[in-house]
């Protein structure tokens, strides 16, 4: 397919994707990467969704999609396009070839039946004009463990906290990970291959510190947790000043999982613990003794694109009863442009186009970023990017597209 500059986009070719992704890793920083990441890359990327864009023999552009099921309010789990490996040359900027990938990512998806797109913005300015929005937020944190102490609920003294290496306890975190896809939205269900990231451990992206250590939780001699880490040992003028870098933490109760934190605070030369990429209302946050020992802060993480306006709001439920009409403006996939009958409640849902008056002028871009329940629109209401044409409208939306839990994308890709 030609692009309005002069370039073609291609589908990728197995016996091209050396040359792909060295052009990714240059757009990305150069940095090194290793044998075991680039094969394992290869065997993960679903090659009919996968782009590539070239001027002549020049490869100047990359983009990808992965076939994930997403959970959203409610418990279900929807197809949807996971959008990676995006980059243009800098030799190219500003010659369409970004909005060419994007328009034939968009159009794949909606071909393929995926209600919905999400992606992880290297640069949050870039993806809004192709109707993202930010709809889900990582905590992270570091943790003075030298200070900060925890309280910790009934329970915990029965767990069991043991080593493991992290491939022989694979299975078992797997399934722990499963069982927790459906409690929290924005959660991915794991396809076929996507454990073996977890386990990549190249030395060059340790930072000094040491390889990949795993601990489970057991209850009963069933495992309900675990928490993948690093250490880097550290030495100051008053002595030891290790620190703990988490990497992964999931359990299945309060227990189990304030077992695993107080293990984490408990190692031996360590006096900081670095928290990345966890959920915003982690359960570690009411545990802790002084929160602001633990310099908590919180930034964008997953987009939320509804690449099917009824079928993406047809499948999720509502905290309270609903029925709004939307005025929805989107430019970039007008088939979403116009007005949508949404009626539902925590039982399920229906949205369907309509002849009705509207009740709330909305981009796909807003409604994006609001689909998880994580932002309210009437915070984005308050920014000017939703309207209310009805009184009453918004507050009665807002409420109903609410989340009992903060989404999060925890899944990277």
């Amino acid at each position: 397919m030609g692009t309005d500059h002069g370039t073609e986009l291609k589908t990728l070719r197995p016996e091209e994707f050396d040359g792909w992704w060295e052009h990714l890793i240059r757009a990305f920083g150069g940095g090194p990467t290793s044998t075991e990441e680039r094969e394992l890359d290869k065997s993960l990327t679903e090659f009919d969704r996968s782009l590539a864009v070239w001027d002549g023999e020049t490869l100047v552009g990359t983009s990808g999609a992965f076939s994930f099921r997403m959970t959203v309010p409610g418990g279900a789990v929807v197809p949807t396009a996971g959008v990676t490996m995006v980059s243009v040359a800098a030799t190219h900027r500003r010659r369409g070839v970004l909005t060419s990938m994007m328009r034939r990512l968009l159009d794949d998806a909606r071909a393929k039946g995926e209600p919905l797109a999400a992606l992880f913005a290297s640069e949050p300015a870039i993806y809004g004009r192709f109707g993202y929005g930010a709809a889900t937020f990582q905590l992270d944190a570091e943790i003075d463990t030298g200070r900060v102490t925890l309280a910790l609920p009934a329970g915990t003294d029965e767990v069991r906290v043991r080593y493991a290496p992290p491939a022989d306890v694979l299975e078992h975190c797997e399934t722990v990970y499963a069982a927790l896809v459906p409690r929290r939205p924005g959660m991915l269900a794991r396809q076929p291959g996507w454990e073996r990231t977890a386990l990549l451990d190249p030395e060059s992206e340790r930072e000094g510190a040491s390889a990949l250590q795993c601990v489970v939780a057991e209850r009963g001699g069933v495992i309900t947790g675990y928490a993948r880490f690093r250490t880097k040992m550290g030495w100051g003028p008053s002595g030891h000043d290790g620190t703990v870098t988490l990497e992964d933490l999931a359990a299945l109760d309060p227990a189990s999982e304030a077992a695993l934190w107080r293990f984490l605070f408990g190692i031996d030369l360590m006096t900081t613990l670095k928290v990345r990429s966890r959920p915003v209302d982690d359960a570690w946050q009411h545990l802790v003794s002084d929160t602001r020992r633990c310099l908590p802060r919180s930034r964008d993480a997953g987009y939320v694109r509804l690449v099917d306006v009824g079928a993406a709001l047809s499948a999720r439920t509502y905290l309270t009863p609903v029925d709004v009409v939307f005025e929805v403006e989107d430019a970039f996939c007008p088939w979403n442009a116009g007005r949508w009958r949404l009626t539902g409640d925590q039982k399920g849902a229906s949205c369907e186009r309509t002849a009705d008056a509207a009740d709330l002028a909305v981009s796909v871009r807003e409604l994006g970023a609001a689909y998880l329940g994580g932002v309210s629109l009437l915070s984005l209401a308050a920014a000017g990017r939703v309207r209310e044409l009805r009184p009453g409208a918004l507050a009665e939306t807002s409420v109903a597209f609410g989340s009992p839990v903060a989404p999060w994308l925890s899944h990277g890709f």
